[in-house]
C-alpha cells in the first residue's frame, strides 16, 4: 500500500456502537489535512471497532492525533490509539501466496479459534480477516487467509478436515475466487427465485 502523503499513521478506534462514528472520525482526521489510505470497520456484539491507515503531509505526535479524534467523539467516549506506520522497507519480502477462504461450523465449545489459528500459524499461513459467531449451540468461523504457494492445498484440506472431525466440525477450504463466484451464483439464484421481493425483504 502506498500512502498519498509522506507521514503515515495507524489509527484504532473502539466504542459502544452508535450511528455516525465513521463520519465523526473521518471528519476529525480530515481537519488535520489527513488522507485515509485504507480502513476497515466492523460491529461485533454491540461494540464498534475501526482501524484506519492515514497519511499527512507533515508529522504529528501520535498521542496528539489520538486525542484529537477522541475529543471529536464527545460524549461517545471513544477509545483511540494511534501509532506511526512502519516504513515499507521495514517489512520483509513477502512469500508468494494465494488467498483462500476457510469456513468451519459445528457444536460450540472452548478452543475452536485457538485450534484453527495455531494450525494455520504452524504453516506460516496469515489470517487476513476472521469472523466468528455463536448462535445457540452452533459456532461458525469464517477466515480469509493467505497460503504460501509452496503448500499442497489437498494436504492442508485433509489436515483441516481431520481437525474438524476431532472437534465435530465441518470444514471447507476454497480459493477466494471460487468462494466469491459460488456465493454470487447463490445470490443470483435467490434473486431469480424471489423476483418480487425487495432487497430488504430478502
Amino acid at each position: 500500500m502506498i500512502s498519498r502523503y509522506e507521514h503515515a499513521y495507524v489509527l484504532d478506534v473502539m466504542s459502544d456502537d452508535h450511528p455516525g462514528i465513521v463520519a465523526t472520525v473521518s471528519a476529525a482526521v480530515e481537519e488535520l489535512g489527513a488522507n485515509i489510505d485504507a480502513c476497515s470497520q466492523t460491529v461485533l456484539g454491540g461494540y464498534f471497532t475501526l482501524i484506519m491507515i492515514i497519511s499527512l503531509p507533515r508529522p504529528i505526535d501520535p498521542d496528539a492525533l489520538a486525542e484529537h479524534v477522541r475529543k471529536a467523539g464527545g460524549a461517545w467516549n471513544l477509545q483511540v490509539l494511534a501509532r506511526r506506520a512502519a516504513p515499507v522497507e521495514n517489512y520483509s519480502e513477502k512469500v508468494p501466496c494465494d488467498r483462500f477462504v476457510i469456513t468451519a461450523f459445528g457444536q460450540d465449545q472452548p478452543g475452536i479459534v485457538r485450534r484453527f489459528s495455531q494450525y494455520l500459524a504452524s504453516k506460516d499461513i496469515n489470517i487476513v480477516d476472521l469472523y466468528g459467531d455463536r448462535s445457540g449451540d452452533e459456532f461458525v468461523l469464517i477466515g480469509q487467509i493467505e497460503i504460501p504457494t509452496k503448500w499442497d492445498i489437498r494436504l492442508l484440506q485433509a489436515d483441516l478436515e481431520q481437525m474438524g472431525t476431532e472437534l465435530g466440525f465441518t470444514v471447507k477450504l476454497q480459493h477466494e475466487n471460487v468462494f466469491v463466484a459460488t456465493n454470487q451464483l447463490r445470490l443470483i439464484h435467490s434473486a431469480e427465485r424471489w423476483p418480487s421481493l425487495s432487497a430488504a425483504e430478502r
